[in-house]
């Protein structure tokens, strides 16, 4: 009994952390519509302002619904992984997973410079801009942009794997349901042999990742990848 209580709880999350992001995805995009774009632009208004204005929408898609969760369930984000264990080897594993991608991103010439965030609207602006306007602007973006946007993948991955286990050391189904959100959402879908590769790239990065985090109980590598190269290359 005990079990299948649990277990309800599980999918009461993830309706929870799906129905958020759907909502706010549906207001971003109206936002957008509106003049949300303009406005990140639009110097006549404080950098800090325009960052934390994007950076909530961001929060809002990838990192509102396992905030309200994990406030209901009175869940620590420790227990998702955030700790010190088999670090080094986590963060190592993890990186490794983007080089399949990575390498196709080169081969492309789709990589020409590097900097974290620097795919994000407001980052060049942010780089320019003077102190404390800079380091408070690049702390938002870093957080959102970052911090939640790798770890709403850990949590999501967690709570579907906790519902639906799998019998198999490296196969994992929120592991695999989190790979292929991913590759819906950011449009990586496609007929041809290049955009194939670059899906299979991405799902290894995305599934890749998680397993990492599944075999070594930390999640920090998750978070990384979102910090040093998921809108690092341009």
């Amino acid at each position: 009994m005990a079990i299948k209580e649990d277990r309800k709880k599980l999918i009461a999350d993830l309706w929870i952390i799906g129905l958020t992001t759907f909502l706010a995805l549906g207001i971003v995009i109206f936002a957008i519509k509106k003049g949300l774009n303009d406005f990140a632009y639009d110097v006549r208004f404080p950098i800090v302002l325009r960052v934390l204005v994007l950076g909530f929408s961001q929060f809002a898609v990838s990192g509102l619904g396992i905030s309200i969760v994990c406030i209901l369930r009175k869940q620590s984000f420790r227990e998702f992984g955030l700790n010190t264990k088999n670090l080094i080897p986590t963060l190592l594993l993890s990186i490794l997973c983007c080089v399949p991608e990575f390498l196709f991103y080169v081969f492309k010439g789709y990589v020409n410079s590097w900097c974290p965030f620097q795919s994000v609207n407001t980052t060049y602006e942010v780089l320019r801009s003077s102190f404390p306007s800079n380091v408070s602007a690049y702390l938002i973006t870093a957080l959102c942009w970052g911090f939640f946007e790798g770890f709403n993948y850990v949590v999501i991955r967690d709570k579907i794997s906790a519902a639906s286990p799998s019998s198999y050391r490296f196969f994992d189904w929120g592991a695999l349901v989190c790979a292929v959100m991913c590759i819906l959402i950011h449009g990586a879908v496609g007929v041809t042999p290049e955009a194939i590769f670059e899906m299979v790239a991405t799902f290894i990065l995305i599934y890749g990742m998680l397993i990492v985090r599944k075999e070594t109980g930390n999640a920090w590598g998750c978070v990384l990848i979102f910090f040093v190269y998921w809108n690092a290359f341009r």
